[in-house]
């Protein structure tokens, strides 16, 4: 079983066409998991995908927009974006978050 260590990868801008966070990523065959760091006042553009997204906030705190309806979310907290379901967030403070896509047609976070 491989042993992943985050500390350890190379830190990317995740999705720098939708987004200011830079972090780690780890791809398997059906799903791709992020450590994502926002720095306070950083977001994302609201925007949409066609892979599920489950974020949960590790650290920190920020706003997420889903659909329309804004909510502050901390640590232990996160949301679901289902496919194609506008999304977006605010860091109110630096904060770091753990992303899961599944991956579909071999794309995961590199939308």
């Amino acid at each position: 079983m491989p042993v992943i260590n985050f500390d350890n990868l190379d830190e990317l801008a995740i999705t720098p066409q939708h987004s200011d966070a830079r972090g780690e990523l780890v791809t398997g065959a059906t799903i791709e998991v992020g450590r994502l760091a926002f720095k306070k006042g950083q977001k994302s553009e609201p925007h949409s995908h066609p892979q599920e997204q489950i974020v949960i906030v590790l650290s920190g705190r920020l706003i997420v927009n889903l659909d329309g309806e804004e909510s502050e979310i901390g640590p232990g907290k996160g949301y679901h974006a289902p496919p194609h379901v506008s999304h977006c967030v605010q860091a109110l403070e630096d904060s770091v978050l753990l992303s899961c896509k599944n991956v579909l047609a071999g794309v995961g976070h590199a939308l």
